[in-house]
């Protein structure tokens, strides 16, 4: 990754007993539905506390903030297949800088420090908002708290770490009934000035709506009562405008193989497996379709009709900016797939692709060029 984490490499989803990809991937969908051979690694990715809902974060981030921990639910994914972290900060109005962060994690204690002088004034108050601590359902000072301690609650920046993720997830309060909560991965805030829409599946068409959002329900489990009982905090619209700006400004990492101005691969600098991965990218693949350069996304939601497979339904989904994407495991909304390959497996099979062994790894290592 950017700041040297190894790469998970390779597929991780198993398959049933004599079954292989290239023949998985020429059956029909009906046929694999009737034979119940879809690949459960490619299911919604389920918690074994799963109707419980709320932010859980990795023992890394628990260790350094013990504030955030819960005793009713453990995270569940290995360190391996997480991001880096803490990760690093790109500004585009300061590219020639590099990593901002200086290898700390942003908090309330250190923001100012780390960015007065390179922020304007109206963006450091939107900083403060972000690393400021609010009421939320796990992380209260009432007694029906899940953490050991109370708190203050939780910050956006406790959950977008430096503005990226690492890998936390939350069992989204958004769905009903219960039983079908869907557990949403966190994303990455890098590229926000690029995208048209936010939320993975809520579809909210600006920054300052979906920071509003968050604040008014998803914290509390979509209850808006409850929120008003422990503390809902109402942000006025100028402190959002603020947040949003600050929000505005994180930038990808840096890929020093794609051309500056097309977001293509500079094929001086490109390996030929590379220029083959996005030869199929832009052709045969049909990556392109929804995710177009320079940030690699159509900002708009698809469905990809899982059910034909015998899966349960996903509904639309975001397209996502692949722009930096080695940096941001686990992948899909939900955290389902580990690793690039598993995800090229992923679209191999639900696009119908038919691809080979080497156009798929070609795939993947164009991928880790963006």
């Amino acid at each position: 990754m950017t700041k040297g984490k190894s790469q998970p490499i390779g597929p991780t989803v198993q398959l049933k007993e004599g079954l292989s990809w290239d023949k998985l991937a020429h059956m029909s969908a009906e046929d694999i539905r009737r034979q119940k051979l879809f690949p459960s690694g490619f299911m919604r990715l389920p918690h074994v506390k799963h109707e419980v809902g709320g932010q859980v974060f990795p023992q890394k981030q628990v260790e350094q903030f013990p504030r955030l921990e819960r005793f009713d639910v453990d995270f569940d994914l290995p360190d391996c297949f997480l991001p880096e972290f803490p990760s690093p900060i790109f500004l585009t109005t300061h590219p020639e800088l590099g990593d901002v962060s200086q290898g700390e994690v942003l908090n309330a204690d250190n923001f100012d420090r780390r960015f007065r002088g390179l922020i304007t004034p109206v963006q450091l108050d939107g900083l403060r908002m972000l690393v400021t601590q609010f009421p939320q359902e796990e992380f209260n000072l009432t007694p029906d708290r899940k953490s050991p301690k109370p708190s203050l609650g939780v910050a956006c920046l406790d959950c977008h770490v430096n503005f990226h993720t690492t890998g936390q997830f939350h069992l989204n309060p958004d769905t009903r009934p219960q039983r079908d909560r869907l557990r949403l991965d966190t994303v990455s805030l890098r590229g926000m000035f690029n995208q048209q829409v936010h939320g993975s599946k809520r579809s909210l068409r600006s920054v300052e709506d979906f920071t509003e959002f968050e604040q008014r329900t998803a914290y509390f489990n979509g209850d808006p009562i409850r929120a008003m009982k422990k503390g809902m905090n109402i942000i006025d619209r100028l402190q959002v405008a603020h947040m949003a700006q600050i929000q505005n400004m994180i930038d990808f990492p840096p890929a020093p193989k794609l051309d500056p101005m097309t977001g293509r691969l500079d094929r001086a600098r490109a390996s030929q497996q590379e220029i083959a991965g996005e030869e199929l990218f832009f052709g045969k693949a049909r990556c392109v379709s929804c995710h177009q350069p320079p940030a690699y996304t159509d900002h708009m939601l698809h469905d990809l009709f899982l059910e034909r497979f015998g899966a349960e339904a996903d509904g639309p989904i975001k397209s996502f900016a692949l722009r930096g994407i080695k940096d941001s495991p686990p992948y899909l909304h939900d955290g389902r797939l580990l690793t690039l390959e598993d995800t090229v497996e992923f679209f191999n099979l639900a696009a119908g692709l038919q691809l080979n062994r080497d156009a798929k790894s070609a795939l993947a290592a164009f991928m880790r060029a963006l």
